[in-house]
């Protein structure tokens, strides 16, 4: 009894332990990112992620080929180009929409608005796939579009292209989720394997023209700043760190329930708006708290009805044509958090 004991403190330990360091990444990468747009007037959002994509690459290369912390999942040359390739490019179109909204919008905003990714997955689903879902699925998503609603309404610091980047960003990460249940079958991929295909592929699509677009403004950026190198040395870190998040969510899966990785998850974007709050004091009127609130608890509901859906027994009445629901918890989270949420 008392080694069982033992073992069931260590257990709660590490999955403290897990979510604290999962939401240590994530928080400094966001802030890290904004604080480059905001405070560095570094305005390039395709070369910082570009950055990111490379620091990925490389880290995921030495993880798995150098440390062999975690086994390659050996993917066919013609898979790579046939399914990892689009995976990638929708990937990259997240990961720069996520960066342009944090040019252009607060952090709190930005983070509430990525909220709304669950209802945009249903409604893709049921409009271009023509899944059906039960009544409690779409009952779940009425508060997070209520909360989404409501906060953008009463935003202060509304900004049109921001949310526009922001909401297209989610559009973008549920495209990204449903075509990695279609384009990924038979690959049981983890986060780690994810970045080590996906960042190249990533770099390579971004790469050109971020350098057509970006290169002279970065140029001139260098000459006027008074600190070029410092701040440079800040962007590699957000890379850097960026990828430390996909190995901790990595870490995290594994050492939590899904459950528990859900409102882990929405727990994060609460305290990841009240630190940039504090460190950037962007205006919050209380209504706008109150809809980032009510969006959280709405994203929280939704996993808690997926979750029980998924506990459903075989042969448990089901709704006619209700999809399958995810069976364990790596497939309530899309494949690459977002990040690489990066910047999310």
């Amino acid at each position: 009894m008392e080694e069982g004991s033992l073992w069931h403190q260590w257990s709660m330990f590490r999955s403290l332990l897990s979510i604290l360091q999962w939401w240590g990444f994530n928080v400094t990468v966001i802030i890290m990112n904004k604080w480059i747009f905001q405070k560095l007037d570094f305005k390039f959002p395709l070369s910082v992620s570009c950055v990111h994509f490379i620091c990925s690459s490389i880290g995921a290369y030495i993880v798995i080929k150098v440390l062999k912390l975690k086994p390659l999942i050996v993917v066919d040359p013609e898979d790579r180009w046939k399914r990892i390739f689009p995976m990638s490019f929708v990937f990259c179109i997240n990961i720069v929409l996520g960066n342009i909204s944090l040019r252009y919008i607060p952090v709190s905003f930005m983070q509430t608005i990525k909220s709304f990714t669950p209802a945009t997955t249903v409604v893709l689903q049921w409009l271009v796939w023509r899944k059906y879902f039960e009544w409690r699925i779409w009952a779940s998503l009425v508060p997070i579009v209520g909360g989404i609603l409501l906060t953008s309404i009463t935003e202060l610091s509304f900004n049109v292209f921001g949310f526009c980047a922001a909401l297209f960003g989610c559009l973008a990460t549920s495209t990204k989720t449903i075509l990695a249940e279609s384009l990924l079958h038979g690959y049981k991929f983890d986060s780690i394997n994810t970045v080590y295909y996906m960042a190249p592929f990533a770099t390579m699509i971004l790469g050109l023209p971020a350098f057509l677009l970006e290169g002279n403004g970065i140029l001139d950026w260098f000459e006027a700043h008074p600190s070029p190198w410092s701040a440079l040395i800040i962007i590699f870190s957000s890379g850097v760190l960026a990828f430390c998040l996909n190995f901790s969510i990595f870490y995290v899966i594994h050492s939590t329930t899904a459950v528990t990785f859900n409102v882990a998850g929405n727990l994060k974007v609460a305290v990841a708006v009240l630190v940039s709050w504090m460190i950037f004091q962007n205006p919050i009127s209380p209504m706008n708290a109150v809809g980032c609130g009510i969006t959280l608890v709405g994203c929280t509901f939704y996993g808690y009805v997926r979750h029980m859906l998924s506990q459903q027994q075989p042969g448990t009445p089901r709704t006619p044509r209700t999809p399958r629901t995810p069976r364990n918890k790596t497939e309530l989270i899309p494949l690459v958090n977002d990040k690489l949420e990066s910047k999310v």
